[in-house]
């Protein structure tokens, strides 16, 4: 099995699981990021992660669409720098109101790894 997946397990999915993450959750923003993150307890495999685009902002959503698929690339290449942490949810809303460039994807994506670090430690 590769290590660079992101299969459905690792994906946030169902509505009371989303809104206990957003209710609970403490949220720091990173632009062009608003990430949301909760550590979890319990028999989930890994980290679970929900990746946001707003309506409002794109209106198209093969522009939704792109933007999303970038976040994922980017969080599926760099996951292994969270491996060690303990089981976290984690939503990645997209606040910005242009078009990205996957570079700016990834660097903000691993910024926000080190911020995640720094929730862990704390709580």
């Amino acid at each position: 099995m590769s290590a660079h997946r992101l299969p459905k397990s690792g994906r946030l999915r169902g509505q009371k699981k989303i809104q206990e993450l957003f209710n609970r959750g403490s949220s720091f923003y990173l632009q062009p990021f608003r990430i949301v993150v909760l550590k979890t307890s319990g028999t989930v495999a890994g980290h679970q992660v929900l990746f946001s685009v707003s309506k409002r902002d794109f209106k198209k959503a093969t522009s939704r669409n792109r933007i999303k698929r970038l976040m994922k690339e980017a969080y599926r290449l760099n996951q292994s720098k969270i491996n060690s942490l303990p089981k976290l949810q984690i939503a990645y809303i997209y606040t910005a109101k242009e078009l990205p460039d996957f570079n700016l994807i990834q660097e903000r994506l691993i910024e926000s790894f080190d911020r995640l670090k720094q929730y862990v430690e704390k709580s």
